[in-house]
């Protein structure tokens, strides 16, 4: 055993957190309570040098992005989620934007010859972008650049789909996954436990429905994403419930690549009231990620949501991704409060923020197949020289 690890757990005074530490590293599994323990009684340092351990032992200092860019085919909505400063209900939809498939092509002819390997596709649940829409969207997707991957609909955008259009779950995701669609993203998670739930987005697919679909996406060999939104009403206990469901259902299908916690933002939102967290409760929740979710490959900290700093931040708190270049003015987060209002950044700018603090960038797929190791790669003019790229 590693002398400065063991040094860190005989460092701590509480039974139970040495206990927990002791399981880590003997890669065990910890329970419930021992994941509650770790929020409520592990110091923010104790907790960072634990999930770093862990963090190199599966990946050494490699960090991942990708280049990736988003669509959003509507910020209008049928649903009424508190925390959701972005869209705009159905019946008030003045300030809304719909976009054809015409002008969504028009978006992805944009990025022909640039090389991106993933567009993302998520917004509002606009009644009349229905199954059939959404089929027809991927299709010209896949017949205009059949390598770009899809990631696209979360399961409150498919629930509504599916239903609309009388499909099971299962009918659904084979029409969609047949249609081109690749993988699914990780939103609409929020918090899945009932107390939580019925509070910040009651009429909304619940959890049981949210983890049915990725069950049946990673059935028909589909991967997908997992999030969780924290720092609001909940409490850790919802936080770990959270997590142990999406463990549970990891163990049972594998097809999970990454977790995503997503901070709460509260401008210009029904719960705006309630205080944001601190960057210290942000860290905390990436290491106790990292040390709870032991079946999951990756954490990833969404860099637009945290900002550049607290983002390099997070890479000494058990992240291993930070997701792309997201060469758009994505509108969800920004509309939200989070700390970049124009969130994309170039290749050369997110290899640089990766070094900045001594880690390895490497450029992956959706699936994290490793496109290309930047070490020792010289990114002055990087993205001038079409050579380079």
């Amino acid at each position: 055993m590693e002398t400065g690890i063991q040094a860190l757990i005989d460092s701590v005074n509480d039974t139970q957190l040495k206990q927990v530490a002791e399981k880590i590293l003997r890669k065990e599994r910890i329970s419930f309570d021992d994941g509650v323990a770790l929020f409520e009684k592990g110091s923010l340092s104790w907790l960072g040098a634990l999930a770093n351990w862990v963090r190199v032992q599966k990946h050494g200092d490699k960090t991942y992005f990708n280049r990736n860019f988003h669509i959003e085919p509507t910020n209008v909505c049928v649903f009424s989620c508190k925390f959701c400063a972005y869209s705009k209900l159905y019946a008030n939809r003045e300030e809304g934007w719909e976009l054809s498939i015409e002008q969504m092509m028009h978006i992805v002819k944009s990025y022909d010859g640039k090389p991106v390997t993933e567009v993302h596709i998520v917004g509002g649940v606009h009644p009349k972008m229905n199954m059939a829409f959404f089929v027809d969207l991927l299709k010209a997707i896949k017949a205009h650049r059949p390598d770009l991957h899809i990631k696209a609909f979360t399961p409150v955008e498919l629930d509504y789909m599916f239903k609309k259009a009388k499909l099971s779950v299962e009918e659904g995701m084979k029409m969609a996954h047949e249609a081109g669609l690749d993988s699914l993203p990780g939103g609409g998670a929020e918090i899945f436990h009932p107390e939580i739930r019925t509070q910040i987005c009651e009429d909304k697919v619940d959890a049981d429905g949210w983890l049915h679909i990725h069950k049946t996406a990673h059935q028909l060999g589909m991967h997908s994403n997992a999030t969780l939104l924290y720092g609001h009403i909940e409490k850790y206990w919802h936080r770990i419930d959270h997590m142990e469901r999406l463990r549970k259902l990891q163990d049972e299908t594998g097809g999970f690549n990454t977790f995503i916690p997503l901070k709460f933002r509260n401008k210009d939102n029904d719960m705006s009231h309630i205080p944001e967290s601190t960057v210290i409760e942000d860290m905390k929740m990436y290491a106790v990620s990292r040390l709870y979710m032991d079946n999951f490959p990756h954490i990833k900290a969404y860099w637009p949501m945290l900002g550049r700093q607290n983002a390099q931040l997070s890479l000494a708190f058990g992240v291993n991704d930070i997701d792309g270049t997201i060469d758009d003015s994505t509108k969800i987060y920004a509309m939200a409060g989070s700390e970049e209002q124009t969130p994309a950044m170039n290749t050369a700018e997110l290899v640089t923020l990766i070094r900045q603090v001594k880690r390895q960038p490497v450029e992956r797929g959706t699936l994290y197949n490793e496109i290309r190791d930047y070490t020792g790669v010289d990114m002055e003019n990087f993205e001038l020289n079409p050579q380079l790229n």
